[in-house]
């Protein structure tokens, strides 16, 4: 077996002008300076036989549009496989508007895409990904698994469905030195609100930072991933809105890392890495009329408006507020769908891509949208040493939800694109390629 190499890099894709921050909803919400970088972050491995490439971007959304023609960069100036380079979303609230999503047709404060912006980003992603390439060296790997709990928990019951499981890839040289790191967290990166108007990674940067620090070395890239966080968030443990705080919750996820690092951790360079790729069209959704969905706005906005007024919990004021956001955007798609005003938006996502990413024993499967916990979860069942990737190679105009978030009328369900058996159709699918020889 040929001996691994590897290389990492990070380019800076902050913009240097003012943009629209986008993520929280009737919000006019434009930068007004940098707090830190926006980055993206590349991974490279080859075995000598493969090579696969894992690409992270502090952005909202990398469409599935931008994810071609960066592939198509990559794969013209280095040779690798379309089919091999994985493009992600950190999926941070406070960068520019990098997709034009349905729902904010309904949103008179949300921008159009700015085309200066998105090119720049995607030659900066071509750049991040040629200089790993360039920088590949003989390597060695290991895995270890940590434990973020603390960083968050299920969005609408802190007791519901989580996973706190990080999954870590540390990598180095000859000389023991790291070159590159690489982590998948399923929570939402939604510490920063409203009121911060800075570009920021939000935590996943203390997440990076911490791990330089204390760890790797100060530029050591760091390629950080948002796993299944769909229904995650740290709402119900922030202790406020800062970046005070968003340092607090990265140091505990760089802890749990660290902790993991004793003495029984090996590292090899005999590692292999392969790469799979399938495109599946997805059941589309039938959405309510709109007058049924009208009721359901005026009710969510009744419950959000009295909770304002009796409650002391700013935790279950801000879920509801939440709740009535989704009900708007439903009353938005019903009436779009009544329209037949639906189809642009359908062709833009579909298919959807499910890629897998072997290293050694481990399998990273990533899709498209914001993914149900539930279906990591349930991965996790039939597949060992698997984690999921999400915001990967495509959006999907929003939610891939479960049959109970459909059934309850959670707020991610109210602006989910498709019916619920699309994430049971996605990881049927995910499941089989895993375990396909």
């Amino acid at each position: 077996m040929s001996k691994l190499k590897a290389g990492a890099a990070t380019v800076n894709i902050t913009p240097q002008e003012s943009h629209f921050l986008y993520g929280y909803p009737y919000v006019e919400r434009m930068s007004t300076g940098t707090h830190d970088d926006l980055l993206s972050s590349a991974l490279y491995l080859t075995d000598g036989k493969n090579q696969v490439l894992f690409i992270s971007n502090d952005v909202i959304y990398v469409s599935k549009a931008s994810t071609a023609r960066i592939r198509e960069g990559i794969s013209k100036k280095t040779g690798i496989r379309d089919s091999n380079i994985l493009i992600a979303a950190t999926h941070t609230h406070s960068a520019p508007v990098t997709v034009d999503l349905a729902i904010s047709a309904n949103d008179p404060v949300v921008p159009k895409v700015d085309g200066s912006f998105l090119k720049f980003m995607e030659e900066s992603t071509v750049k991040a990904a040629c200089q790993a390439v360039e920088k590949a060296t003989w390597a060695e790997i290991a895995v270890v698994v940590g434990d973020a709990t603390g960083v968050g928990t299920n969005r609408h019951n802190p007791t519901g469905a989580k996973d706190m499981d990080v999954p870590v890839l540390l990598v180095k040289n000859k000389t023991g030195a790291f070159i590159g790191c690489m982590l998948v967290c399923n929570m939402h990166p939604t510490i920063l609100h409203e009121d911060s108007t800075l570009y920021s990674g939000d935590f996943p940067h203390y997440v990076r930072k911490s791990l330089q620090n204390d760890l790797l070395g100060k530029e050591c890239p760091v390629v950080y991933f948002t796993g299944t966080a769909g229904n995650q968030s740290p709402r119900h443990v922030t202790k406020s809105n800062t970046f005070e705080e968003a340092e607090r919750i990265g140091q505990i996820v760089t802890d749990s890392i660290i902790s993991k690092l004793t003495e029984t951790v090996t590292y090899s360079s005999h590692i292999p890495v392969s790469a799979a790729q399938k495109f599946v069209d997805l059941p589309r959704r039938t959405f309510p009329s709109v007058e049924r969905a009208k009721e359901h706005r005026d009710k969510t906005r009744k419950r959000f408006e009295e909770l304002k007024k009796s409650s002391k919990d700013p935790r279950e004021i801000r879920t509801a507020e939440v709740n009535w956001f989704g009900s708007e955007e439903l009353l938005c798609l019903a009436k779009l769908a009544r329209d037949n005003q639906l189809e642009q938006a359908y062709r833009s996502v579909l298919p959807a891509e499910i890629q897998i990413i072997k290293v050694g024993e481990w399998k990273f499967a990533a899709w498209p949208g914001e993914v149900f916990v539930e279906y990591g979860l349930e991965l996790k069942e039939h597949v060992a040493n698997v984690a999921f990737i999400t915001y990967a190679n495509g959006e999907l105009q929003g939610y891939i939800v479960t049959r109970e978030a459909h059934e309850k009328g959670f707020y991610e369900a109210g602006n989910s694109f498709f019916d619920h058996k699309a994430g049971e159709l996605m990881l049927a699918e995910t499941i089989r390629q895993l375990k396909l020889k």
